[in-house]
C-alpha cells in the first residue's frame, strides 16, 4: 500500500507530506484547492509524462517521492523482474525529481531508474481511475484479464500459455525447415566442396608450428653447415692446419711426462684433459646435427607450398588449425542433418499437428471455463451496479471465436445497455464518465480479493452522481477497502463520511504568494468539512449536527 506521500514545488504545494493508511483515505477540499495536483503528484512517482508546468512559480526544481508497504507477492515478483525490490524492513521508495526544464531524474530504493521502469513498477503498485482514466477497462483487448483474475488460480490459462509457447516453438522450427528445402541442394553441394577440400588438406593440429621451425632451418641452413664445418675443422684440424684437441693431446702427454710435477700443474693437466673430453663430445654433435641441416631445393619448395596451402585454409574456415578440425566437424554435421531433414520434418509435422490439436482442445477448455466464469462475473457487476443505482443498464460479457493466440482463442468484450429496450454495445461507445466510474468501481469490488496491485485511487468518482448514488459509491469504496487501500478525491459528503481517514487540502494566500496545505482531520474537523461540503460558506449549526449524525452512522 502507499504509506507516505511527500511533494515539493508541485504546482501550488510548496511542501506537503502525507500519511495514508489502510483502508478508505478520502481528499477533499474546494474547488481549485489542489486537489487534482495530489493525484498529478501521484502520476508523476508512477513515471507518468510531465512538463515544466508542474514545477512551482520561482523554484528551480519540483520533487515528488511515494514509499509503499506490505507490497503483495505477485507484485514483489514483478518488481524483481525489473532488477529492483523493497530493502531489508520491506519498504520500496520512489522518488522523481522534476527540473525546470521538464527533465526528470528517477530512482527506485536509491537507485537510478528511468521513468518507463517507474511506470512499470507503479502500475503493479496502484490502479489510478480518474473520470477519463479507465483505459484498461476501454481496451476490449484486456477484457479477458477480468474474467481470469475472478477464476483465480483455478483457470487454466498457464497450461494453455505452456502448450501455446509449445506450439509456436515447433511452428517456427517447421518454418526454418521448409525455407531451407529450397536451398537444401545448393547447400550441400557447398558443403560437400568444403567437406572434401578440408580432408585432402589433412589437416593436423600442431603442423604450421613445426613446418614453420622447419622454414626457418631450411632458411639458415647454409650458413649452420658453414659454421659447423668451422667448428669441425678448428677442433679436428684439416690437412694444412693441426686442429685444437690434437694439440691439446700433445700438450696433455708432455705434462703428464714430467716427474715430480706439482699439485697445481696436475690439476691444470686435469683441466686440459677435461676440456679434450667436451672438446670431442662438441665435435660429436657438431658432426650428428650437421645432417639435419642439409636439405635440398625440392624440400623448401614442399614447405613453402604445404604453409601456403595452411594460410589458404585458415584464411576460409577460420585461421588456425583447430578451427579448420572444427569447421570440418560442423560442416559434416550441417550435411548430416540437412540429409537427415526430410525425416526431421516428417517428425516435426506430426508433433506439430498433434500439439495442434491439444493446444485447440484447451483452448477450448480454457474458453468453457471462462464463459462459466463470465456469467458469474455478468451477475455479480449487475449486482453491484444496481446497488450503485444503475439499475437499468445491462451488462454483459460477449465472446467471439478467434485465432489461437497467447491468451486463448477468444475475443471479449464488456457490453452494456443504458436504457431498456436498447442493444447492448461496446463500454467505449456508451458509458459516460461518470458510468465508467462507476462500472469500474462495480468491477473492482468483485474482484477486490484478487487484485495484486494494493492501491486504488478513484478521481471524482461522484461526479454527476446524485446524493443517494453518492452514499452507494461510498458504501462500495468501503467495501473495496477492506482488502485493498482506496484513496478517493471527492466533492460528495455522503462518500467522504466513509473515510478512514480523511484529509482536507486547503488553499492560502501569503506575501501574494498561494499555498496548498494537506490537513489529516480529527473528528470535529471532519464533521465541519462535510457540513462545509453540503452547505458551502454558509455552515449552520443543523448543517453541522447532520455532519455529526453521518459520521457516527458510520461508526455503528
Amino acid at each position: 500500500m502507499l504509506r507516505t506521500l511527500s511533494i515539493e514545488n508541485i504546482a501550488v504545494i510548496e511542501k506537503a507530506r502525507i500519511e495514508f493508511n489502510r483502508g478508505l483515505n478520502v481528499l477533499t477540499g474546494e474547488t481549485g484547492a489542489g486537489k487534482s495536483i495530489v493525484v498529478d503528484s501521484i502520476n508523476a512517482i508512477l513515471g507518468e509524462r510531465t512538463s515544466r508546468e508542474l514545477v512551482r512559480h520561482g523554484a528551480d526544481h519540483a520533487f515528488v517521492s511515494a514509499s509503499f508497504e506490505d507490497i503483495s507477492a505477485e507484485a514483489a515478483k514483478g518488481i524483481a523482474e525489473l532488477g529492483f525490490g523493497a530493502d531489508e524492513d520491506g519498504v520500496l521508495l520512489l522518488s522523481r525529481r522534476i527540473s525546470e526544464n521538464g527533465k526528470s531524474v528517477c530512482r527506485i530504493n536509491g537507485f537510478p531508474a528511468t521513468a518507463s521502469i517507474l511506470k512499470e513498477v507503479g502500475r503493479l503498485l496502484v490502479n489510478i481511475h480518474g473520470q477519463h482514466d479507465s483505459q484498461q477497462l476501454l481496451n476490449p483487448d484486456e477484457h479477458y484479464t477480468y474474467i481470469d483474475r475472478l477464476g483465480g488460480e483455478n483457470a487454466p490459462l498457464s497450461e494453455y500459455r505452456d502448450l501455446f509457447h509449445e506450439l509456436i516453438s515447433v511452428r517456427r522450427r517447421l518454418r526454418s525447415l521448409t525455407s531451407d528445402e529450397e536451398n537444401k541442394e545448393k547447400n550441400l553441394d557447398l558443403l560437400d566442396y568444403q567437406i572434401k577440400e578440408i580432408e585432402r588438406a589433412n589437416v593436423r593440429v600442431g603442423e604450421h608450428a613445426e613446418l614453420t621451425k622447419k622454414k626457418l632451418m631450411i632458411d639458415n641452413s647454409e650458413a649452420a653447415v658453414s659454421a659447423i664445418d668451422s667448428a669441425v675443422s678448428v677442433i679436428k684440424g684439416g690437412e694444412e692446419i693441426e686442429g685444437a684437441s690434437v694439440s691439446l693431446s700433445s700438450v696433455l702427454k708432455e705434462l703428464s711426462a714430467v716427474k715430480g710435477a706439482t699439485d697445481k700443474l696436475k690439476s691444470a693437466a686435469s683441466k686440459i684433459a677435461d676440456a679434450l673430453e667436451l672438446l670431442e663430445e662438441a665435435n660429436d654433435i657438431l658432426l650428428s646435427e650437421r645432417s639435419d641441416f642439409e636439405f635440398d631445393e625440392g624440400e623448401r619448395e614442399r614447405v613453402g607450398e604445404r604453409l601456403d596451402a595452411l594460410y589458404k585454409l585458415g584464411l576460409k574456415y577460420g585461421g588456425s588449425e583447430e578451427n579448420i578440425v572444427d569447421y570440418l566437424n560442423k560442416a559434416r554435421a550441417e550435411r548430416n542433418a540437412i540429409l537427415s531433414s526430410d525425416e526431421e520434418l516428417e517428425r516435426l509435422t506430426e508433433e506439430y499437428s498433434a500439439l495442434l490439436e491439444k493446444t485447440a482442445k484447451k483452448a477450448e477448455e480454457l474458453s468453457d471455463f471462462r464463459k462459466r466464469t463470465a456469467k458469474r462475473f455478468e451477475a455479480a457487476v449487475r449486482e453491484q451496479l444496481e446497488f450503485l443505482d444503475m439499475p437499468k443498464i445491462r451488462f454483459s460479457v460477449k465472446f467471439e471465436h478467434g485465432n489461437l493466440s497467447a491468451n486463448g482463442v477468444d475475443k471479449i468484450e464488456f457490453l452494456i445497455s443504458t436504457n431498456p429496450g436498447e442493444p447492448p454495445k461496446p463500454l467505449a461507445k456508451i458509458a459516460s464518465g461518470g458510468e465508467l466510474s462507476r462500472i469500474m468501481l462495480a468491477i473492482k469490488n468483485v474482484l477486490a480479493k484478487t487484485d495484486a496491485v494494493g492501491t486504488l485511487i478513484f478521481d471524482e468518482v461522484d461526479t454527476g452522481v446524485s446524493g443517494r448514488a453518492s452514499g452507494k459509491i461510498g458504501q462500495k469504496l468501503k467495501a473495496v477497502s477492506k482488502d485493498t487501500q482506496v484513496i478517493t478525491v471527492t466533492h460528495s459528503a455522503q462518500i467522504a463520511a466513509f473515510a478512514d481517514e480523511h484529509f482536507l487540502i486547503t488553499k492560502d494566500f501569503e506575501n501574494e504568494k498561494t499555498y496548498t496545505k494537506v490537513t489529516s482531520l480529527d473528528f470535529d474537523g471532519r464533521k465541519r468539512e462535510l457540513a462545509r461540503i453540503m452547505g458551502g460558506l454558509n455552515i449552520t449549526d443543523s448543517l453541522l449536527k447532520s455532519a455529526e449524525e453521518m459520521l457516527l452512522s458510520q461508526e455503528d
